[in-house]
């Protein structure tokens, strides 16, 4: 268990953020070090060519860390869709094949493979939410040879709903279906084995569980697709690019690794810095350390939302970090305004309060929690 670590972020006192699905707070030192990003970019002849790659490659490596692989692996991308997109263009997929997504997914996670389905005559299939609330059991049923393409998370965004990734992916290499994944509400909370899963690729925004700042996001590529056409051709990602007085010495090759699936103008000198501060203390903490810590503050408001007449989601269907709390009946009018009023924040997405705490909660924040719930049923 980790001790709360509140003195690192912005969170006053009177306000009970149980909210980091929606968007983290930032540490004080990710803060920090943007603000130095910026002082920089005022004082532009301060900015040397090295610095255009020696913070990306920092970035890519502490996040390679995190996933369990190399700085090979991994392209900075601006967003989930971003990456979502590298995938989808560069993943086979004929008329007549499937994809496969779950009812209800993220946005960005469908919006892509619609079109793709759409250009290509394929079939969009959508897993229904299951009524014993295994989604597992439900993808697994619905994986056959004509399933293209598998694209999940590995919790839901809605409720926290787990999905098991390591049956997943050993079931898509059976059938012969690549498996894309957007992590973007797990990663930096929920432990992930990437070699068991072999996805071909993920993505996962910096914002949520990252602690980092908006815009700027890590894809991973597998070996098979780093040979792949990028989305755009930007200056940075071509061989040679750091030699700056050789920029138009024109060059066909890309970068070694995932570096040529790059967004353009990645060297953002505000951003870079606070998500390698973000990075660097989530790697200190480690990701299992988090998890745990999680796990019991979520198990507890689980127990006293039952207490109290509700429906949390059940611990092994869920992730450890995420908490999905349904009502017996309608949800009371105006629970989300009523909670931010009295400083708690937390989401409705669904028929499901989200519950998402993290370090910067404390036992105070969940009495809290659960004391303004129990006035307002």
């Amino acid at each position: 268990m980790i001790p709360c670590q509140r003195h690192l972020f912005d969170v006053p006192r009177e306000v009970a953020y149980l909210n980091c699905a929606y968007m983290s707070p930032l540490l004080h030192e990710a803060v920090a070090a943007g603000q130095a990003g910026l002082a920089r970019k005022a004082r532009p002849w301060t900015i040397k060519p090295a610095d255009f790659f020696s913070e990306s490659e920092r970035a890519r490596g502490l996040f390679a860390r995190l996933l369990g692989t190399d700085a090979e692996a991994i392209a900075l991308v601006p967003a989930a869709s971003y990456g979502l997109a590298v995938a989808a263009a560069n993943l086979p997929l004929a008329a007549g094949q499937r994809i496969l997504l779950l009812a209800d997914q993220f946005p960005s996670n469908v919006y892509p493979w619609r079109e793709l389905a759409k250009a290509r005559q394929a079939e969009i299939v959508t897993v229904p939410r299951p009524a014993t609330g295994r989604w597992s059991d439900a993808v697994l049923a619905a994986l056959d040879e004509r399933v293209a393409i598998t694209a999940l998370p590995h919790c839901h965004w809605a409720d926290g709903s787990l999905l098991d990734l390591a049956a997943i992916g050993g079931a898509c290499r059976a059938a012969g279906s690549a498996l894309v994944l957007d992590v973007t509400q797990s990663l930096g909370a929920l432990p992930l084995d990437l070699a068991t899963v072999q996805p071909d690729f993920l993505v996962c925004a910096g914002y949520k569980w990252l602690l980092g700042p908006y815009s700027l996001g890590y894809l991973y590529v597998a070996p098979q697709h780093r040979a792949g056409r990028p989305l755009e051709e930007n200056w940075i990602a071509r061989a040679g690019s750091d030699d700056f007085t050789r920029l138009i010495d024109y060059q066909d090759a890309y970068p070694p690794g995932a570096r040529r699936f790059d967004v353009g103008e990645r060297s953002n000198p505000a951003l870079l810095p606070a998500s390698i501060a973000a990075l660097s203390q989530l790697l200190a903490w480690r990701v299992e350390a988090i998890a745990t810590t999680l796990t019991a503050y979520t198990a507890l408001i689980a127990e006293r939302a039952a207490a109290l007449g509700l429906r949390p989601m059940p611990a092994a269907q869920r992730a450890g970090h995420f908490l999905g709390i349904r009502f017996p009946a309608a949800m009371p009018p105006g629970l989300p305004e009523r909670l931010a009023a009295e400083q708690v924040h937390v989401s409705l997405r669904g028929d499901s309060l989200r519950v998402t705490p993290h370090l910067y909660n404390d036992a105070a924040d969940l009495d809290r929690l659960i004391e303004v719930l129990a006035k307002a049923l």
